[in-house]
């Protein structure tokens, strides 16, 4: 189905030297079009997604188009069939139409094509096998147009087969389902999930990772991983959870008071980890050390709303953790009790204007005053931070250096 002018071209990109790329294309006697991603949420009215192209040439006759154009390209992905071409410091990730021509569940071995329809084919969902011209023509060969307007997210074709394809789209399944959905979850795409979750198994935790961070960040993450959680789809690394509904509030709480989404906070509050299970989880995800880190800190039980919300105590959690970490306790702990902490969006400021008092005595002083041994110094210096601390960091340099 082709719709002649359907899309303001605008809406995917307004540099209108990166369209540069449909003439190179087209003097070689090729075709490009813009797909996936960039048509999909230019159609839904979203913004700030990758440029993704594809084009009947193969990468060496694009190669050659470029070459012959003075534009210089970079080999990102060969062996799938895409070109990196770089166009006024813009990377454009163009990908020869492809068909599969066997599956070994983790990816499909394919061949290049002339044939649009065929290369729409082997895309996972019907809403991300649409494409698009410069001109704002739309192409759209299973339509994903109709299914994006009515909130349906459904696979080409057999899920099963879509599925063992690579086993990666059963995540990918569920976060455009969260993203887009306005119907009740399609049967037999739930049903392929379900029964091909094993298969999970075959892809590489850190993908798995990616995608799942990626559902986390959707505005549906609560409903969508609870369905996951209840059949067991990330069996292999996540069990149940018994606080969707603080993961919904915190999603909620976040919207309402205009603060960005952390995959990391999301993820804590599915669970309220203790330190042990933090380390647990990070473990099974193969978590960065940073974020294994954010986790164990949110763990200390020890730091309460009570905490954040009066301004002496709050200070004092800013000044040993740091204004990031006050602001995500905050939420999470708000998540926990389910309340709305009065004036959130002013604490927020509150947070991120606070002056962070510098501590007045080094371990130069220390040793000046005669405690030479490592162990002496690191001591001292503790036991002094922490009365100063204590003292609403009132303590001056003097008083504090008379108490060594």
């Amino acid at each position: 189905m082709i719709k002649d002018k359907y899309l303001d071209i605008n809406k995917i990109t307004t540099d209108s030297r990166i369209l540069k790329i449909f003439d190179i294309v087209r003097n070689h006697g090729g075709t490009v079009r813009f797909v996936g991603g960039a048509v999909r949420d230019a159609l839904a009215g979203k913004s700030g997604f990758d440029l993704d192209l594809s084009t009947d040439l193969s990468p060496d006759e694009l190669a050659d188009a470029c070459e012959d154009a003075n534009v210089r390209t970079i080999p990102i992905g060969l062996k799938y069939g895409t070109l990196g071409v770089l166009i006024n410091d813009t990377l454009l990730e163009i990908t020869s139409l492809r068909k599969d021509i066997k599956t070994d569940g983790r990816h499909a071995e394919v061949e290049f094509t002339d044939n649009w329809e065929e290369d729409a084919m082997r895309r996972d969902l019907t809403i991300n096998a649409i494409y698009a011209d410069e001109q704002g023509n739309v192409f759209d060969y299973y339509n994903g147009i109709d299914d994006l307007e009515k909130g349906i997210v459904r696979f080409i074709g057999k899920p099963e087969q879509r599925i063992k394809e690579d086993y990666l789209r059963i995540m990918r399944f569920f976060r455009f389902y969260s993203l887009f959905a306005k119907t009740p979850m399609d049967k037999k795409a739930l049903k392929a999930c379900i029964d091909n979750k094993d298969g999970l198994k075959n892809v590489s935790i850190e993908r798995i990772r990616d995608e799942f961070i990626k559902i986390l960040l959707t505005p549906n993450a609560a409903s969508v991983i609870g369905v996951m959680l209840e059949n067991e789809i990330l069996g292999n690394w996540l069990g149940k959870s018994e606080y969707l509904d603080n993961l919904d509030f915190l999603s909620k709480l976040e919207k309402s008071s205009n603060i960005l989404p952390n995959a990391m906070r999301r993820l804590f509050v599915l669970y309220f980890p203790n330190k042990t299970l933090a380390e647990n989880i990070a473990m099974r995800l193969h978590l960065t050390k940073r974020q294994k880190e954010m986790l164990i800190a949110w763990s200390n039980d020890k730091i309460g709303i009570e905490n954040i919300l009066e301004p002496k105590l709050r200070k004092k959690v800013i000044f040993t953790y740091g204004k990031e970490f006050c602001l995500d306790k905050l939420l999470i702990e708000a998540s926990k009790q389910q309340i709305v902490p009065e004036h959130l969006v002013d604490m927020k400021e509150s947070i991120y204007n606070e002056i962070v008092p510098i501590f007045p005595v080094s371990g130069k002083d220390i040793i000046k005053a005669g405690k030479t041994e490592n162990s002496l110094i690191g001591a001292t210096l503790d036991r002094l931070k922490q009365e100063w601390i204590d003292s609403g960091f009132s303590l001056s340099r003097d008083e504090l250096l008379k108490q060594i």
